[in-house]
């Protein structure tokens, strides 16, 4: 039944914030659907017991998601809101009945990913219901530590060379003057 719900929760809400990405206009709200799209394939991961790459997922995609929204605010100049008489910006509110429904949805998933991690890295203790899957972490963690180490450290150094190159492109340019 956990599993099931689990299931419909994360197929959801992920379909719904695939579609509610490519229909936005607003670059902010694109990057919150996207974040909440993540969030439900990580679901979708723990149902088929991956519990290593729905935490992956977690850490990496929902972390570099909230990155993205903070470079677009910085590249982007800013959100562009009014200045009042003060000299002060108007802050627009900060959300409507979608923004909270969706919040709230992805909590609700979220929270239902957290347990399903969490049941299936305590399941050594007989108070908790055995699942089908067995954990992965400690596997890949030992596969990736011996057998395949070069592969492990190689993609660190792109990813390396990926966040030099960002920080090099989003620099800003100085003009040279003859």
């Amino acid at each position: 039944m956990f599993s099931n719900t689990l299931f419909l929760l994360s197929a959801v809400l992920t379909v719904a914030g695939a579609l509610m990405v490519v229909y936005t206009k607003n670059l902010m709200h694109a990057c919150i659907y996207l974040l909440a799209s993540f969030f439900g394939i990580a679901g979708l991961y723990a149902c088929l017991g991956a519990d290593f790459l729905a935490a992956t997922q977690l850490v990496v995609y929902a972390g570099g998601v909230i990155i993205l929204m903070l470079f677009a605010i910085m590249l982007t100049g800013g959100t562009g809101n009014k200045v009042n008489r003060y000299g002060l910006e108007k802050i627009p509110a900060m959300g409507n009945k979608k923004t909270y429904f969706t919040a709230g949805f992805t909590a609700i998933v979220s929270a239902l990913i957290l347990v399903k991690i969490t049941m299936s890295a305590m399941s050594g203790n007989p108070a908790v219901a055995n699942l089908t899957n067995e954990p992965t972490v400690e596997r890949l963690g030992t596969i990736l530590a011996t057998d395949h180490i070069l592969a492990f450290e190689i993609s660190s150094v792109l990813l390396l060379g990926a966040l030099v190159g960002a920080a090099v492109i989003s620099r800003p340019r100085k003009e040279i003057h003859d």
